[in-house]
């Protein structure tokens, strides 16, 4: 009888301990390749859409290495209730880490021919025009929003904030490279 418990308890542990184990295993080569392909369809966002393909190899690399250390089985993630909400918010996450990293990300945000075409640049600025713009655009936007999160918060809450950047911009483009971005508003009639 004593065989018998024991030979249960230790099957018991055998098997509690291949399930731990599990548990832990890490994601094989086919199923990161998997969610690197998946996290293309991100690719349209402002932010991303504007870097280079080493750059967002670098960037989704990140975002498939958190979820894997989030959520080691790939199997139970896929299956697991809202797993798109999950990946939305690590990829918002690894933006505002990256923004976090170095301000001058922003170029990603406002990319410089977004701002030509807008009339804030002028045309022509070498890399290291833009470099000494977006540095000062950096700077003005961390000196204005205490946080990363609260610049995020208001860009998307309040279409107003928008001309707040617009100062922003045009402060940075008319001090560096004497250039003034004036804004007209147009106001319609009915007769």
């Amino acid at each position: 009888m004593k065989k018998i418990l024991l030979s249960v308890s230790l099957l018991a542990i055998f098997v509690a301990g291949l399930t731990g184990c599990s548990q832990r295993r890490q994601w094989n080569h086919e199923q990161r390749k998997a969610m690197r392909e998946s996290l293309r369809d991100y690719r349209q966002m402002v932010y991303l859409n504007d870097l280079n393909d080493a750059e967002f190899i670098e960037f989704s690399d990140d975002v498939a290495t958190t979820l894997e250390n989030n959520y080691p089985v790939y199997v139970t993630f896929l299956q697991m209730d809202g797993v798109s909400d999950t990946v939305d918010m690590v990829v918002v996450t690894t933006i505002v880490d990256e923004l976090n990293a170095d301000a001058r990300n922003m170029r990603h945000i406002y990319p410089y021919n977004y701002l030509v075409a807008q009339g804030v640049l002028p045309a022509g600025l070498d890399h290291q025009q833009q470099h000494a713009f977006y540095k000062c655009f950096a700077s003005k936007v961390n000196s204005t929003y205490n946080t990363m999160g609260a610049f995020f918060n208001a860009v998307l809450a309040d279409t107003t904030d928008k001309s707040q950047m617009r100062r922003l911009e045009g402060q940075c483009a008319n001090d560096l490279f004497d250039w003034t971005v004036t804004e007209v508003e147009v106001i319609e009639s009915v007769n």
